[in-house]
């Protein structure tokens, strides 16, 4: 019984991953390109509601779900135009879209509030679903979550392993060189910040159509994510491989709080279920720490062994943005 447990909640982790993960590569793959998008957690919810209020009035899941990427598309044209063509500074740009999305998700989506609406059905794959302990949580998930999983490394592939996805790194590190030598940097960033928002977009309907179906407005339990996305973006090191370890290392944090809750009855069920957000910022302190002089100067005091060993953890683990991130790029 308790083995049941542990695999149905396995199995919620990877779909409760789902709509992180579609964030994450979004605004992995526009600060790739150099642009920030800090609107992320009001277009998630602006994406929720219009994704949900779509497949609501049409009955048809797969126009919800454009339905969001159009959101996420035209939210970051307005970051990509402010930030690209105005020279505008891309993080207040993107603070005030979060804020503006977020209150445009409330208000239009009063009459959606509580509403029944379609939800996406999970997609058993014949003979995979019957292997021992990895079907059940592996293999019965709705096709989103699969779609997620795929993404990670689509996206892995297309930046680290193509011309095309070294063009994009090239436009985030070293516009100027990139441009020498042909690209039209302006135009790219433009495109790889509305795929991005496209994706981040997708994360909305993700949510509001499969992890948790509805639009319940504030008690929705969607707003924060976008945060928590931009956060292990930094985690991931700009990396989807990376990131998708965090999404899912947040995703199995939640998840181990509500497990924990009936195990440990004394400790107020408040602590358990905001846990994973300090234990994600301790996180990312502990990736970023080996960037830091002090740390430095510690390593300098152990032997040589020692000091090498760990060094080598710090380094695998460090990650630095994009040097051209935020950075307004002018063609002459």
């Amino acid at each position: 019984m308790a083995d049941n447990i542990i695999l149905i909640g396995l199995a919620g982790v990877l779909t409760a991953a789902a709509p992180i993960l579609f964030a994450v590569i979004g605004e992995t793959i526009s600060e790739r390109a150099g642009v920030i998008n800090l609107s992320v957690n009001g277009l998630i919810l602006l994406a929720a509601m219009a994704g949900f209020a779509v497949a609501v009035n049409t009955t048809n899941l797969i126009l919800g779900f454009l339905a969001g990427m159009v959101v996420g598309g035209l939210v970051a044209l307005v970051v990509a135009f402010c930030s690209i063509t105005l020279h505008q500074s891309q993080v207040a740009v993107g603070f005030v879209l979060a804020l503006l999305c977020r209150d445009l998700a409330y208000f239009l989506g009063n009459p959606y509030m509580g509403l029944p609406g379609p939800r996406l059905s999970s997609l058993h794959i014949p003979v995979l679903e019957n292997i021992p302990i990895l079907g059940p949580f592996l293999f019965r998930q709705d096709i989103i979550t699969y779609l997620s999983i795929l993404l990670v490394i689509a996206a892995y592939i297309f930046i680290y392993k193509t011309r095309p996805g070294l063009i994009l790194r090239g436009i985030g590190e070293r516009p100027s060189a990139a441009f020498a030598r042909g690209a039209n940097v302006n135009r790219l960033r433009y495109v790889y910040t509305v795929i991005g928002g496209m994706l981040v977009g997708m994360a909305g309907p993700v949510y509001s159509l499969s992890v948790k179906a509805g639009w319940k407005g504030t008690i929705s339990g969607l707003d924060g994510l976008g945060w928590i996305a931009l956060s292990i973006t930094i985690f991931g090191g700009w990396n989807p491989i990376r990131a998708a370890f965090g999404a899912y290392l947040f995703a199995f944090l939640q998840w181990f709080g509500l497990y924990l809750q009936p195990q440990m009855p004394n400790i107020p069920s408040q602590v358990l279920q905001v846990a994973p957000f300090p234990l994600m910022i301790l996180t990312l302190l502990f990736v970023n720490i080996g960037n830091t002089e002090w740390v430095n100067r510690m390593l300098a005091g152990l032997n040589e062994p020692t000091r090498r060993f760990i060094s080598r953890i710090l380094r695998s683990l460090s990650a630095k943005p994009p040097a051209s991130l935020g950075v307004p790029f002018d063609q002459e």
